[in-house]
């Protein structure tokens, strides 16, 4: 596969004046723009929930709420793509760090991502603990820890042999693993790239933010194992900030945890194995304030090949738009 042009990359300079100043002002240089904003004109699209999805296969006796995002766009009699995002209360919220649902709004309404279902799914509890709250994600008080972070394939088999059919009872998706995403903030970020490298065959597309790319269950190997490995048909965006969480553990560096480190591992062994992907960094903090600020560049260049099409409501009479072409050799 071709190597990923390394656009929208940040210049870091003056690490050690940076390192130094509290995490807000470095969070707060990111700003959300108007592809996350409600707009005149733009149909809206609906979120239904939240849902309960039990689990009998993966996780027995654990449940989990999410949401389902249609688009006003949405034909049940067209094939839909389909974008799952974890910790999908963090992702679903019109006033938290990303908004998808207006994001997508946006994105679709403009024929630059395709008419997808969006799905947004927290971890599992059982009947003993918490639901995730945008307080507490969930890594103490419900079963997030274990599925996100762990390597096999338990999770990918939530979301393939469990979500998907009862999606598909409603929804008419593709069939299509290019017409797959899946998305999540730090471990929910490693958490999704797990699904698409367990699971090429259903989900091709990953968007990763501030990802845990780390030794919380042996996640560090990642960038190894990707080295050794055959490549996978999967198309991959990551973002993070110089000053995540930089790997000081009981007094001590250690590179197993430091994230900004293991992002650009994964980087480097993304390029090395030819990969589509991409990347940005910047200097913040582990805060979702540069994911959301980026999300929609990201979503972008995901779906850059997308065959566009006139929306049959618009009575505007825009034209198709062509695909995007590939990038010239020289451009990669």
């Amino acid at each position: 596969m071709r190597s990923a042009r390394l656009a929208s990359i940040l210049c870091i300079t003056l690490f050690a004046a940076i390192s130094s100043v509290s995490a807000a002002p470095l969070d707060d240089l990111y700003q959300l723009g108007p592809d996350s904003a409600p707009h005149d004109g733009v149909p809206q699209g609906k979120v239904l929930g939240p849902l309960t999805l039990p689990s009998t296969i993966a996780y027995p006796d654990t449940t989990r709420n999410y949401w389902v995002y249609v688009p006003a766009q949405y034909d049940p009699a067209q094939p839909a793509a389909l974008m799952v995002f974890q910790d999908g209360h963090a992702f679903v919220n019109l006033e938290g760090d990303y908004r998808i649902p207006y994001v997508f709004d946006n994105l679709i309404y403009r024929r630059e991502m395709p008419v997808t279902i969006g799905v947004f799914i927290n971890p599992g509890r059982t009947a003993d603990q918490q639901e995730a709250t945008s307080q507490e994600w969930g890594d103490r008080t419900n079963n997030r820890h274990i599925e996100y972070n762990a390597l096999d394939d338990k999770y990918a088999t939530l979301i393939v042999d469990e979500l998907l059919p009862t999606l598909a009872k409603d929804y008419n998706l593709s069939a299509d693993p290019n017409d797959r995403a899946i998305a999540g903030a730090s471990s929910g970020a490693i958490c999704a790239f797990t699904v698409a490298w367990q699971r090429p065959d259903q989900f091709r597309k990953v968007v990763s933010t501030i990802g845990s790319y780390t030794n919380i269950l042996g996640g560090h190997v990642y960038p190894d194992l990707i080295r050794e490995s055959e490549p996978k048909p999967i198309r991959v965006f990551l973002q993070d900030g110089l000053n995540d969480n930089r790997g000081r553990r009981r007094g001590e560096y250690d590179p197993k945890w430091d994230w900004f480190a293991q992002n650009a591992k994964m980087v480097d062994a993304l390029k090395e194995k030819q990969y589509d992907f991409n990347y940005v960094f910047g200097v913040g903090t582990h805060s979702n304030k540069h994911g959301g600020a980026v999300m929609p560049e990201m979503l972008r260049w995901l779906w850059r090949d997308m065959q566009r099409t006139v929306d049959p409501a618009d009575e505007t009479g825009r034209q198709p738009l062509p695909a995007a072409p590939p990038p010239s050799d020289a451009a990669q």
